[in-house]
């Protein structure tokens, strides 16, 4: 499963400034981008406000500082944050957005497995892995030493879809030890042939670590996961 990689806290931060059009906080009006270096710096801002929004920080930054620290670098001007400063109120605020993400991300996942496990057709194991059967098979089950081939398309409680076979319209093959513990517990109880959706809490799956840009902390994890092979 692929692993998306994160943008750097320093890109966010630098590239927030095209977000305002000065120290006022007034932004520019669509009918004032007139050049093309205005357009691309509105359109670069609009990929950078988008990250800090994903990533937390949206009410954390503030334009008129961000402003001012980029004319300050612009025209020469001594900072007002040495280096040392700087990474350190960066990673205090990387520090408390994260924490606050990853609870927030925690009582939903959490809140989702309680309403989900109580639907029709949805079976919880001890573990705490739920799943419901899309299509029986009555083939072999793998073992943890087995490498199997197999279609599946992974997504988050909200159906943001990060990683699917499908979509690349190729088989994947995985040794079935060498997964997260959720969709090796999954793999060991289906039948070759089957198709199952399944549902693996965070500490099944990614946990507090997450796992690149669209998995973050705390993240229940939705496969759909069909066993054609055991090789």
């Amino acid at each position: 499963m692929k692993q998306i990689r994160k943008l750097p806290i320093a890109a966010l931060v630098l590239s927030a400034a095209f977000l305002t059009a000065g120290p006022s906080g007034q932004s520019q009006a669509a009918d004032e981008l007139a050049t093309q270096d205005q357009k691309f710096s509105y359109a670069i801002g609009v990929q950078i406000g988008q990250a800090m929004k994903q990533r937390g920080y949206a009410s954390t930054i503030d334009l008129d500082a961000v402003h001012l620290a980029l004319e300050d670098v612009l025209q020469g001007r001594d900072l007002k944050l040495n280096e040392e400063q700087r990474a350190a109120v960066i990673f205090a605020v990387q520090q408390v957005a994260a924490t606050t993400m990853a609870n927030e991300r925690l009582a939903a996942g959490q809140k989702f497995l309680k309403e989900n496990g109580a639907r029709d057709g949805v079976t919880t194991l001890d573990s705490g892995l739920q799943y419901e059967v899309l299509a029986d098979g009555d083939g072999k089950q793998p073992t943890t030493s087995d490498t199997v081939k197999l279609h599946y398309e992974g997504k988050l409680i909200d159906g943001t879809v990060f990683d699917s076979s499908y979509q690349r319209n190729e088989m994947a093959e995985f040794p079935v030890g060498g997964l997260i513990p959720g969709f090796t517990e999954a793999l060991l109880a289906m039948k070759t042939g089957s198709k199952w959706r399944v549902y693996i809490p965070s500490e099944l799956g990614y946990g507090q670590q997450g796992a690149g840009r669209d998995i973050g902390p705390n993240e229940v994890l939705i496969f759909d996961i069909e066993l054609f092979a055991i090789k």
